[in-house]
């Protein structure tokens, strides 16, 4: 009879020690880039599943055609605020998954604000119009190693850009989609 005490206590313990919860880490520094920008964010936890990411970057933009002498190249500032909803990392450590550095699916309200501050372009005097926007998001994130990550994600949100600014009659608002493709390093 004890025995058969002892082996239950030791199974139930067993159980308890594997239906604890992961987490998503106390904070992720990292740096990315795509095909149209680079990034630097930090991830801090605001609770098991879910981080706040704040980023800090450029994004880049392309133009060209029969109107244009040459191609034209643009970089300009972003800020950004993210919370991030890790949901499948519970499951991912049961399937003995990795989790380290915020590993997992998410689901996200980005919050983005594109300023005039500064411009970095093969084209003199180009004027970049301020814009904010608000895009609910979903995305994978995996690691590659230790350090090295790729992200991907998609989302369909609303933009608001203050054409008042740069002459126009009116400023303007507009549906924006949001496609990502990013390889990092996580510090």
């Amino acid at each position: 009879m004890k025995k058969n005490l002892l082996a239950i206590a030791l199974l139930g313990m067993a159980f308890t020690a594997k239906s604890q919860h992961t987490s998503v880490e106390k904070s992720v520094f990292g740096i990315q880039t795509g095909f149209l920008g680079v990034w630097a964010h930090h991830e801090a936890k605001l609770s098991g599943q879910i981080a706040l990411r704040s980023e800090l970057g450029f994004d880049s933009d392309l133009w060209g055609g029969s109107f244009y002498e040459k191609t034209g190249f643009a970089m300009t500032p972003v800020l950004a605020a993210e919370p991030r909803w890790y949901y499948n990392l519970d499951r991912r450590a049961r399937k003995a998954k990795l989790t380290d550095g915020n590993t997992g699916n998410y689901l996200s309200l980005k919050t983005r604000f594109n300023p005039d501050w500064l411009v970095i372009s093969n084209y003199d005097d180009v004027i970049v119009i301020s814009a904010i926007a608000v895009i609910p998001s979903w995305g994978i994130r995996r690691s590659i190693g230790k350090h090295f990550n790729y992200e991907t994600g998609f989302g369909v949100g609303y933009a608001y850009s203050f054409s008042k600014q740069a002459g126009f009659e009116k400023n303007e608002s507009l549906v924006e989609v949001d496609l990502q493709l990013r390889i990092g390093y996580r510090f």
